[in-house]
């Protein structure tokens, strides 16, 4: 593609209703579906990029089936969709037929990302891809995320989020030490993956942009999952101890964890010397803190010690006080956070100040999502768009995009290659 090609691309995307953003300018095909996927390109979405959400006509993403809906009768919408698909733009391929291959072809032809999440192999059968695909766009970075990647023994086997919490380890040491291990109770493998695969895709993104030359983003679940287990693995490699079940316990500070309160739990961590004297000061008994029992962290350390003697004090002083007022009292002083529920999450003043819930349309309302954690210094005021219907863009994408006419697009749908 010559600069004259460059140019005329960037005045088609700009028809696009760029958003604003370090990432304007910055085009992306999503073929992923449910969250694995969704969640890296909304990421890119967000910081500005132009991405087009790619769905089969027959059969569009099936987390717009997941709850909790929001609308009326007549157009029942699902709020989990929209929150991993605001601010794309919408379109329909039937990448099984010739022309809904020949058109992403096209597309290809004018992005600088394509993220899927098939099992890998599946492109290829399709016959797109990476190898097939770069031959169209040289810079293209080709992000691909699934269970265990894309080499290696298991690398085409199914696979879910439960299935990266289990293959990674981290299943196996969640819950209860006198209990069966209890997964993480949100979907940390989709969840992980899918911010590696936007760091990676960023860093290939760069490198695209300097060297005129794409390569594959290759990210699992599994591998993913693996990093998020802390100190487990140096645990084995060095000690051969296998991680197991803790509940609320560290394996290697006390006292840090979970305890009651007068309307609830508290995490309190004030497990170093210096946070153990300020939290004995501050609820009245100093002299706790040169106890010699429990006067070094070495001690307190100490399961029995722990057990006997720092809970049972702990307990008694937070006993007489409400989350809240424990909070306010911790101030910057010891490191002590109330429990919440997400109600209280979604409604604290902090989580306000830090635009960490922001109202994204859906259905003709206005819902409340989580936004976007990373905040830069330099970026202007952010706005939210909804997520697209399947097919929404069709034909203001595929014209700009692919150069396909009016009476092209008719026949295309009529054939359910869109």
């Amino acid at each position: 593609m010559d600069w004259e090609d460059d140019v005329n691309t960037a005045e088609k995307i700009v028809g696009l209703k760029e958003r604003n953003g370090p990432l304007k300018g910055v085009t992306v095909l999503d073929i992923t579906r449910v969250v694995a996927g969704p969640f890296c390109s909304m990421l890119f979405a967000d910081l500005g990029a132009t991405v087009i959400k790619v769905e089969h006509p027959g059969e569009p993403d099936y987390a717009r089936t997941f709850p909790p809906f929001v609308g009326n009768d007549d157009e029942q919408l699902s709020a989990f969709f929209t929150q991993f698909n605001r601010n794309k733009r919408g379109i329909t391929l039937n990448l099984k037929s010739d022309d809904g291959k020949a058109l992403l072809k096209k597309l290809v032809q004018k992005a600088d990302i394509l993220v899927e999440n098939f099992r890998p192999g599946t492109m290829d059968k399709l016959g797109l891809s990476y190898e097939v695909l770069r031959e169209l766009n040289p810079k293209l970075v080709y992000t691909a995320i699934s269970g265990f990647g894309r080499t290696g023994p298991n690398s085409s086997k199914p696979a879910y989020d439960n299935t990266g919490q289990a293959a990674g380890g981290l299943w196996s040491m969640n819950g209860y030490a006198d209990m069966p291990p209890v997964r993480v109770g949100t979907i940390i493998g989709d969840l992980a993956a899918s911010l590696y695969a936007a760091i990676g895709t960023l860093a290939a993104l760069r490198e695209a942009e300097k060297t005129g030359v794409g390569q594959v983003v290759d990210v699992s679940q599994q591998d993913s999952v693996l990093t998020l287990t802390e100190n487990a693995v140096v645990r084995y490699t060095a000690q051969k101890e296998v991680a197991s079940p803790l509940g609320n316990d560290h394996p290697f500070v006390r006292p840090y964890g979970q305890f009651p309160c007068k309307d609830g739990y508290v995490f309190f961590g004030g497990y170093t010397d210096k946070f153990w004297a300020i939290t004995c000061a501050l609820f009245g008994e100093p002299e706790m803190a040169r106890d010699p029992v429990i006067d070094t962290m070495e001690k307190r350390f100490d399961l029995i010690v722990a057990e006997t003697r720092v809970k049972p004090l702990l307990e008694r002083w937070f006993s007489h006080y409400t989350k809240a007022e424990l909070e306010e009292m911790a101030g910057d002083k010891i490191p002590l956070s109330a429990i919440k529920t997400i109600a209280e999450v979604v409604e604290d003043p902090h989580i306000a100040a830090r635009n960490m819930i922001v109202d994204v349309p859906i259905a003709g309302k206005l819902i409340g999502m989580f936004g976007l954690p990373i905040k830069l210094s330099g970026a202007g005021q952010m706005s939210f768009e909804k997520a697209p219907l399947p097919g929404e863009d069709n034909a203001e994408v595929l014209s700009r995009l692919a150069d396909v006419t009016a009476a092209e697009l008719a026949r295309l749908k009529a054939s359910g290659a869109i």
